[in-house]
């Protein structure tokens, strides 16, 4: 009689069983714990110890992991805050962390990945997010990157260097794979940090998904910034790794009360100069490797000015 492929997991526990009966079940089950236990020392000196001891040696780096010397000149002069404004999507950020480390370490750049976390109850606000990152990401970085966590780059010719002459917006309208009307700044833009102060940061105002990028498209024309895009890059809308499941993960784009009216507005005084939010906590973190600073940051909300920060 055949047995369909469904039983064989049966089959194998009743071997098991027959292995472990009899008169010298107990030296058998013995022995073979001894087994497993010589395979896993064997296996534990062959590889890599997760959490190294003051004896062990230290663990193996992935590919391109390893951060620049300090005096190295080919790494330029320059560090950049890569700012990732986030909530609750931590499978992206475990793919994107690593990834961009190695992708900028390739590229030389000096780095440090800011991942804000908010962690109130309110609505999500991307640009206050960036604005704490600018305020957070200390001294020691004079550009950023307002980056997206699920928006990666695949090409490699991509340009994350210095933006010297102006705004330099990667995630062009022309290469990502959603967005692509021509005042299109968001999912990846370079600035200088006095660019972004020129600006006086991103508007507040914005609770909830969209419409803060072009909001800061005219900050943008404000402060009479040359924004700058790529050139020469052949690969279209492949040229982004965009990971958002947008049936999974429903976007907060419900608009209400007086916010249907405003969201088109522009804001002439919110920014940097009335964002109001307090650091929870700090937390440096090593995601296969790579390190990333990880603030957890509560906003502030003046419901008088700005009603729809909470769902009706």
């Amino acid at each position: 009689m055949m047995l369909s492929s469904r039983r064989k997991p049966v089959l194998y526990f009743k071997e098991e069983r027959r292995l472990l009966s009899g008169r010298g079940a107990l030296y058998k089950l013995f022995g073979l714990c001894m087994a497993l236990l010589l395979v896993s020392l064997l296996w534990l000196q062959l590889g890599c110890s997760a959490e190294p001891s003051a004896t062990a040696p230290p663990p193996c780096p992935p590919a391109a992991a390893q951060a620049p010397a300090a005096d190295d000149p080919s790494w330029g002069p320059h560090k950049l805050a890569l700012i990732v404004p986030f909530r609750e999507r931590f499978d992206e950020l475990l793919l994107f962390v690593p990834f961009m480390h190695e992708f900028l370490n390739k590229k030389k750049i000096r780095h440090q990945i800011v991942v804000i976390n908010q962690v109130d109850h309110y609505r999500f606000n991307r640009a206050s997010l960036i604005n704490v990152g600018y305020l957070e990401s200390g001294n020691d970085t004079d550009y950023l990157a307002m980056h997206d966590v699920d928006l990666m780059p695949l090409n490699a010719a991509l340009d994350y260097g210095f933006p010297v002459e102006g705004p330099f917006h990667v995630a062009s309208p022309e290469l990502h794979p959603l967005y692509h009307y021509k005042t299109y700044v968001g999912g990846i833009l370079l600035l200088t940090k006095e660019h972004y102060h020129a600006c006086n940061g991103m508007s507040n105002r914005f609770w909830g998904w969209g419409r803060e990028d072009d909001e800061f498209y005219r900050r943008l024309r404000k402060a009479e910034l040359q924004l700058f895009r790529p050139s020469g890059i052949t690969t279209g809308f492949k040229t982004f790794l965009h990971i958002h499941d947008s049936a999974w993960r429903k976007r907060d784009q419900k608009r209400v009360a007086s916010q249907k009216q405003e969201q088109f507005k522009v804001d002439p005084e919110g920014g940097l100069t009335n964002i109001r939010y307090r650091v929870e906590s700090r937390q440096e973190l090593s995601i296969s490797g790579a390190p990333c600073t990880v603030i957890n940051t509560k906003l502030g909300c003046d419901q008088g000015l700005t009603p729809w920060c909470l769902l009706a």
